[in-house]
């Protein structure tokens, strides 16, 4: 889900399981969500017997014209975060360094490590409304056996499996409340082409998605543990930060929602193959390669930025703006396809917000002159990269059309908060890269100073009490989510 970022590659760490486990240090440090505990961490593929996974309930509506419907549904914690053990020994001999009596090879170390269930509220510090409609994730917990910074969960529609969202043709939308993000922070809502049991399959993973298994997007991340069933031990990389091994998880990412109360952004991010990918070599587009143009996905995308599209005023904190940062609000993001059709191609992705009771169209694209548009279409994006001076990945990997049939296929949606070890999210609220002049079109993507206060260790010792909530999701035919909706009750345009 990070855009523009040439660098970055998020995904997710550990995390413990506090009643079972020694306390020996742990530090774990993540591109989107990072944790430090103190107890070894590795991420494995069996279930655990030693807590309970009891899933935090999340409600779901469903609308039509009609009207909108509750389905009943759940969040699960990504695997990546849980402790894992073989009858109650850790998997890890130390903070990033597999115990060979347990992972003398991939295939072995699945099938001998178990994860465990997840004290949500203890340890991870989320938390559910009183309606069970909305999570609340803290940025820091500080838990029995360490801290915990930041979370990333998938929505499920059942115990064992992901809800997937087929949105081509259809509306997503939901309440944020972003108030308590600093620079630096990414409160990120966003879809991933997971498979819907979590690459479940009775043997290197008998966990599935019940225990959150299963993880991939368009940064095709190696420092996931477990990819497909198998320990991602060959070449593994325990100086690197994260830890990373030789296989990374590729899929297909549709960014809904990136933000904190300074900035926001949502983006595309096609791939050329369908699915979940387990990557090696050039197809995984590597950075450090150099070849992060001719991996499978579209790691850049075609982002719009509010303040990078050059309305520097349109969403901050405070009431000059247009969307107070400050308040809670509604996102409303829809995917339109070229015939209305629910078998027609997407051809643009429209975004407005619902705040007070008024909805308020996305701002205008003004620095690509007059008449760009304020939504996300193939013209707009080449025009973007052209003006920006970016290589047009997005294009070369299908542009909209492909990233319509990854929403056909159906997609895992994601909520998480995150903070950035690698280049401390200016790629989203300040100047990036840091090396072209903040006077160059693109570059600009926030009002955030950047330095010392967007970095990690900043943040968790200076922002603790930062957090952010997400509610009220709603998905439907176009025009039907604002139905049976709190702050969008009685809405008028503007």
């Amino acid at each position: 889900a990070v855009t523009g970022s040439p660098s970055v590659a998020p995904s997710e760490s550990a995390a413990p399981h506090p009643e079972a486990m020694p306390a020996a240090l742990l530090s774990a440090l993540v591109l989107r969500v990072l944790f430090v505990f103190l107890v070894p961490e590795v991420v494995a593929q069996q279930p655990g017997t030693l807590q309970p996974e009891v899933h935090p309930e999340l409600l779901i509506q469903e609308c039509t014209s009609a009207g909108c419907v509750a389905k009943t549904g759940a969040v699960v914690l990504d695997a990546n975060w849980r402790w894992v053990n073989k009858g109650g020994q850790n998997c890890y001999t130390n903070q990033d360094t597999w115990d060979p009596a347990f992972c003398s090879d991939a295939a072995a170390c699945a099938q001998t490590c178990s994860v465990e269930g997840a004290d949500y509220s203890g340890t991870y510090g989320v938390t559910s409304n009183s309606e069970n409609d909305g999570v609340t994730l803290n940025f820091v917990t500080k838990g029995t056996y360490g801290n915990n910074y930041g979370s990333r969960l998938y929505v499920m529609d059942g115990d064992d499996t992901y809800n997937m969202f087929k949105l081509k043709n259809r509306e997503f939308a939901m309440d944020v409340d972003v108030s308590n993000l600093p620079c630096g922070l990414n409160g990120a809502v966003y879809f991933v082409e997971m498979d819907q049991h979590g690459d479940l399959d009775g043997q290197g993973n008998a966990a599935g998605a019940k225990y959150g298994t299963g993880y991939c997007d368009a940064q095709c991340p190696h420092d996931i543990k477990f990819i497909k069933g198998e320990a991602n031990l060959l070449n593994w990389n325990s100086t690197n930060v994260p830890p990373v091994g030789h296989y990374g998880a590729c899929c297909a990412e549709m960014d809904i929602w990136e933000a904190n109360s300074r900035a926001t952004a949502y983006t595309p991010h096609p791939c050329s193959q369908p699915g979940f990918t387990k990557c090696e070599g050039t197809t995984c587009g590597d950075n450090a390669a150099g070849e992060r143009y001719l991996g499978m996905c579209d790691k850049d995308g075609c982002d719009y930025n509010n303040y990078r599209m050059g309305e520097t005023s349109f969403f901050g904190k405070g009431q000059d703006f247009t969307v107070d940062s400050s308040k809670p609000l509604t996102i409303v993001t829809q995917f339109l396809t070229h015939d209305g059709t629910d078998t027609g191609d997407l051809s643009e992705i429209k975004r407005f917000y619902v705040q007070d009771g008024k909805v308020i169209e996305n701002s205008e694209a003004t620095i690509l002159g007059p008449n760009a548009g304020n939504s996300i279409t193939d013209e707009l994006c080449s025009k973007q990269k052209a003006k920006f001076g970016d290589l047009d990945h997005f294009a070369a990997k299908g542009a909209l059309k492909s990233m319509g049939e990854a929403l056909d296929r159906g997609m895992v949606l994601v909520l998480s908060l995150w903070d950035d070890s690698d280049v401390n999210m200016l790629w989203l609220d300040s100047a990036w890269p840091t090396d072209e002049a903040p006077r160059k079109p693109g570059v600009l993507r926030g009002p955030c100073p950047g330095g010392r206060t967007s970095e990690p260790a900043y943040l968790r010792q200076a922002t603790p009490e930062s957090q952010v909530t997400y509610s009220q999701i709603k998905v439907g035919t176009i025009g039907s989510t604002f139905s049976g909706t709190r702050r969008m009750a009685s809405a008028e345009y503007v």
